[in-house]
């Protein structure tokens, strides 16, 4: 085989959250324009196969649209020579949606992991090139839910059902590791070997607003990044919305989302990670996804809003802005003055901030901290502060409610 062939290249992406919107604006013109965007990608730099690592809809429901966009790509995608797709489920996505065409799309090469079974044989994929030989293996490991991976016991504390649920994925990717390996070595110990996942690792960034949630209940929303085997010559993450590495390693990373999933992400670059191995060696490049909806934020007192306003205005593109007012200004005056200022222009306020009594009565908490801003817990912790509960009962209140929460998931999941 020539150094060529045994060059394979792969396009790492995740988080698409098709359907999703901003504060009402519905975002199919960006995704069809990312969407675009990354077919030209993978044809200019022939790409061998795409890995989506979860999240590819917004919800586990996906609206027509989505759907069309989603399926419209895939077959859009078989004109770029790209010979394989790798794509696993998120806690967002519904796997009895992702996997109910399986059959279909594995006639096209596209390969959906929406769940896990009793053997981790049904994740592990060999990926050959058209005459058949093997090029590179992928471990797809999808989102891992708590009633996959960890088996109930009767009288479990909540500590215990913790460290039950961190065991058990540890094992799975370790299981999963095993079976890989072996199959390497008795194929070709040169094969490059490939896993996702969709998880959250401690130290992991995250920025107000881009919509990540924590995937379990208590200290097991964060795992460490010790449970990936080093046999992985590349990890190609989901979850978390800002591309990043993992521990600092190049090959061990979340590609982010294409898009900006609020405006906590103004100014920072989106990208997805092109991945060219040399036998196991991977060399990663980030490729900048543009900017298809400009976001901004506006911040200061009446004039100094309406000039940044103003200024705005001048681009004549379609510009959607969060606005904070800070003075003291009766709130209706203000707001009629921005809507006043960005009338008619492609300017548009989607958001304001400090401007209701609702807003200002949360200044003694948090400033203008909202709801949708809090996880549970957080929602949690401020009632009891409002009730004044007495520090030695806080402990044993927050790990009821953390079972409580753990039991509404599960019931949710398995009503899906």
């Amino acid at each position: 085989m020539s150094d060529i062939e045994k060059t394979v290249t792969v396009l790492h992406t995740s988080d698409w959250h098709l359907g999703r919107m901003l504060y009402e604006k519905k975002r199919y013109d960006e995704h069809d324009a990312f969407l675009a965007w990354l077919l030209k990608q993978i044809r200019d730099y022939r790409v061998d196969v795409l890995v989506v690592a979860g999240d590819i809809f917004d919800t586990t429901t996906p609206s027509h649209r989505a759907q069309a966009q989603y399926y419209g790509f895939l077959r859009d995608l078989r004109q770029t020579g790209c010979a394989h797709v790798v794509l696993i489920a998120g806690n967002h996505d519904s796997p009895t949606f992702l996997e109910a065409p399986r059959g279909l799309l594995q006639s096209m090469n596209v390969h959906v992991v929406g769940s896990i079974s009793g053997s981790v044989e049904g994740e592990v994929l060999i990926l050959r090139d058209q005459n058949d030989r093997p090029r590179i293996i992928v471990g797809a490991v999808p989102f891992l839910r708590d009633r996959d991976i960890r088996l109930a016991q009767s009288g479990e504390t909540l500590q215990e059902k913790e460290e039950n649920l961190a065991r058990g994925i540890r094992n799975h990717y370790h299981n999963l590791c095993a079976y890989a390996n072996a199959l390497r070595e008795a194929i070709d110990a040169q094969l490059p070997f490939l896993v996702t996942g969709h998880l959250f690792t401690s130290g992991g960034e995250t920025i107000e607003g881009d919509g990540v949630r924590e995937l379990y209940i208590g200290s097991l929303a964060r795992l460490d990044r010790t449970i990936f085997p080093e046999s992985i010559d590349y990890l190609a993450l989901g979850h978390l919305h800002l591309a990043q590495t993992v521990g600092r390693n190049e090959t061990r990373r979340y590609s982010g989302s294409p898009l900006p999933m609020g405006f906590g992400e103004v100014g920072r670059e989106k990208s997805v990670s092109l991945v060219t191995f040399e036998g196991r060696s991977a060399k990663v490049e980030q490729l900048p996804v543009p900017v298809f909806q400009r976001l901004e934020r506006v911040a200061g007192e009446l004039g100094a809003i309406r000039e940044a306003l103003e200024r705005l205005k001048a681009f004549y593109e379609s510009v959607w802005v969060e606005v904070f007012y800070q003075g003291t200004e009766n709130a209706n005056t203000v707001s009629a003055a921005i809507d006043e200022t960005v009338a008619g222009s492609a300017v548009e306020v989607l958001r304001k901030r400090n401007l209701s009594m609702i807003e200002r009565s949360l200044s003694d908490y948090q400033a203008v901290k909202e709801l949708e801003e809090f996880s549970p817990e957080q929602v949690f912790e401020t009632r009891m502060d409002s009730a004044n509960t007495p520090p030695e009962r806080r402990e044993g209140l927050m790990a009821a409610y953390r079972e409580i929460l753990r039991q509404v998931m599960e019931s949710d999941r398995n009503a899906e």
